[in-house]
């Protein structure tokens, strides 16, 4: 089976009940969990969390909570692969053999179904173990600059000083959308970031991380330019 999985714990700090507070119109998990059914990629399409108002909202937007996740996999510690090697393990306890399984982040209200379907195709076109949403960094990384201890200005690769920005290497970073992955990869717990996994790319413009209340408002702001486009 093809497995949805959207992490949703219920302590976010800098954001309080970020996965659910309200984004444009809906609870910000509502976006993941209604492009994940658009994509019709996936048998089931679950929420792994602690809290129980989340899974409320989840059902609510059509989202399965088959169980609740265990503390030791909620706290500010708890990382991406071990939340979604639990989801697989389970499913699997119950007979439910997991092939392919996709991790949609829930604070990602630009993840689109079409990316969704697109991510899935790369998964099984190139024989990864994961196939994940990325877009490139806006400025040559190779330029990038620090601010030092004593206040001054310092390159992190100076060697790069003299070269122009066209001529340097084209550098990405993760999206936070979105990681298709074959469930052995998951479950043996392999390297999202390696050359065992493909790039579905992203144009920067739908791309937004939510950490802190400024992203948020930001993310807002580019939330209804596009539906402003959108609606003509």
């Amino acid at each position: 089976m093809k497995l949805a999985i959207i992490p949703a714990r219920g302590g976010s700090k800098r954001i309080p009940r970020k996965n659910i507070k309200p984004f444009c119109g809906k609870p910000m998990i509502a976006w993941s969990i209604e492009a994940a059914r658009a994509s019709a990629c996936f048998d089931q399409i679950i929420v792994s969390t602690d809290d129980a108002e989340i899974a409320a909202v989840a059902r609510q937007y059509g989202a399965e909570v088959p169980f609740m996740r265990p503390a030791e996999l909620a706290d500010d510690h708890s990382s991406t692969i071990p939340v979604i090697r639990h989801a697989i393990e389970w499913f699997n306890s119950q007979g439910l053999e997991v092939e392919q399984a996709c991790c949609i982040y829930a604070t990602a209200p630009f993840v689109s179904a079409e990316d969704i379907q697109r991510g899935g195709q790369i998964l099984e076109e190139t024989g990864s173990d994961y196939a994940f949403s990325v877009t490139s960094y806006a400025f040559p990384i190779q330029r990038a600059i620090r601010i030092t201890e004593r206040g001054r200005i310092a390159m992190f690769n100076p060697e790069y000083f003299n070269t122009r920005s066209q001529d340097l290497e084209e550098a990405y970073h993760d999206a936070g959308q979105f990681y298709w992955g074959l469930a052995k990869a998951w479950l043996q717990g392999n390297m999202i970031f390696s050359p065992d996994s493909a790039p579905v790319r992203l144009p920067r413009h739908r791309v937004q991380d939510i950490d802190t209340p400024e992203d948020w408002q930001r993310a807002e702001w580019m939330c209804r330019v596009m539906q402003q486009a959108q609606n003509g």
